[in-house]
């Protein structure tokens, strides 16, 4: 069987953070079970109808990576009680029909979603925001198990590095999971 490709998209573009760090654990723990890389999409343009038909070549690129992608695994923080907006506009573009002939690239993808926030709270709310616009858009959604992962000064060592004590056991049976939900997707197409 072929090996899986594990797409992760992280909500946030700050360099260092901690959902960036949270997908890089998830990374780690996949080890060589699977291929995962982290989409990079801070060149992609706010959606605009006037620059849709050809599109942008950053939007290109990231239509590519989903396309090649088996399973899309989100990292989200939560802002205002939502994910946020640059996630949001990577969702419209990829919602989009790439031609006439060729529709959008999430409908049918496998999905996973975890995230990591400072407050209390975790990240349910953004979470079952993201939810419901993935779905709309005919993503597989394995809705168990989710992770959230709340106080996260309290999982970090003296530099600020994300280091998962209490909550490493849980990305664990996430990505074991996962990798299982992608591949009963892969055996049913």
């Amino acid at each position: 069987m072929q090996k899986i490709n594990i797409l992760a998209i992280v909500g946030s573009l700050r360099k260092d953070s901690y959902n960036r760090q949270l997908a890089l654990a998830a990374k780690e723990i996949i080890g060589d079970r699977a291929d995962f890389s982290l989409l990079e999409y801070e060149d992609v343009p706010p959606l605009n109808q006037d620059i849709e038909f050809p599109a942008p070549e950053p939007v290109k690129r990231v239509r590519n990576a989903v396309k090649s992608a088996d399973g899309i695994w989100f990292f989200t923080p939560e802002y205002n009680h939502f994910f946020p907006g640059v996630l949001k506009n990577l969702l419209d573009w990829l919602s989009r029909p790439i031609s006439s002939s060729e529709p959008q690239v999430l409908a049918g993808k496998p999905a996973a979603i975890s995230g990591v926030t400072p407050g209390m709270f975790g990240t349910a709310l953004a979470q079952n925001h993201l939810v419901t616009l993935i779905s709309f858009l005919n993503m597989k959604v394995m809705n168990a198990p989710r992770l959230t992962v709340p106080f996260a000064s309290q999982q970090v060592d003296e530099q600020g590095k994300l280091v998962l004590r209490d909550s490493y056991p849980y990305l664990e049976k996430q990505a074991s999971a996962f990798l299982d939900f992608v591949r009963r997707h892969m055996q049913e197409k």
